[in-house]
């Protein structure tokens, strides 16, 4: 499991305790790991000053170019989604689940999955059977192509789809949060955990600056807005090849 995936759920259990879903298919309307790296507080709340070489989380928003959104043409399949790309019997979707347990399950023929927890940020419950997890897109396939998948090939549209590379580009998470998202940018939803702020708005901004996708005027304003309390966390990325 990542460092700022663990970081976040030993404090989001440490909140927990002081204040006493994989699906075959996450939803996205409409349908709804760069190696882009992010530091925020471990509750995603600001914490520590920006590292060299490191944007702002306001600054990293202003990077994104602002343009209107194009909707037209798409289809869910545009963007191959859950390959085996290294041929090791486990799909994207497993690879994530094993990446990011806080108690590894059990893995079996095919990579079917028993046993394990895994924590969701996004409303900071604890799971402990993978099918009652999706794998959500951080930015949604149809959030993607309205902000420039569009005019990708194909295989570009499937590395998206699948983006091991870069540990914010795909996160675990309750069905019901994934669904609730749908393909909604952050001026239309929100993670319904306080605590998950700041690291949403910081995963969200990597992978939209690894992809080169922009925001029209709302979501941008909108990022702005929702960062000012997190004026301490910090971005890194790597574009996408």
């Amino acid at each position: 499991m990542s460092l700022r995936r663990l970081g976040f759920l030993s404090a989001a259990l440490l909140t927990a305790t002081a204040l006493t879903a994989c699906s075959a298919e996450p939803l996205e309307a409409d349908d709804p790991k760069p190696s882009a790296t992010g530091t925020t507080a471990p509750s995603g709340a600001p914490g520590g000053a920006p590292d060299k070489g490191s944007l702002s989380l306001a600054d990293a928003i202003r990077k994104i170019p602002v343009a209107e959104e194009k909707r037209t043409g798409y289809e869910r399949d545009s963007f191959k989604h859950w390959v085996d790309e290294d041929d090791d019997g486990c799909p994207t979707r497993q690879e994530v689940l094993l990446a990011e347990a806080v108690t590894a399950p059990e893995q079996g023929a095919r990579c079917t999955l028993s046993g394990g927890s895994w924590l969701s940020y996004y409303d900071e419950a604890e799971v402990t059977d993978a099918k009652k997890l999706d794998i959500d897109h951080m930015v949604p396939l149809a959030e993607a192509w309205d902000s420039g998948a569009h005019d990708w090939t194909p295989e570009r549209r499937e590395a998206y789809a699948n983006d091991l590379d870069a540990e914010r580009s795909l996160v675990a998470v309750t069905a019901k949060t994934n669904r609730s998202k749908a393909d909604k940018d952050p001026a239309q939803w929100m993670p319904p955990a306080q605590s998950a702020t700041c690291t949403y708005l910081v995963d969200w901004t990597a992978t939209k600056l690894r992809w080169n996708l922009s925001a029209d005027k709302t979501e941008h304003a909108a990022l702005l807005e929702l960062a000012e309390p997190c004026a301490e966390s910090t971005i890194e990325y790597e574009p996408a090849s």
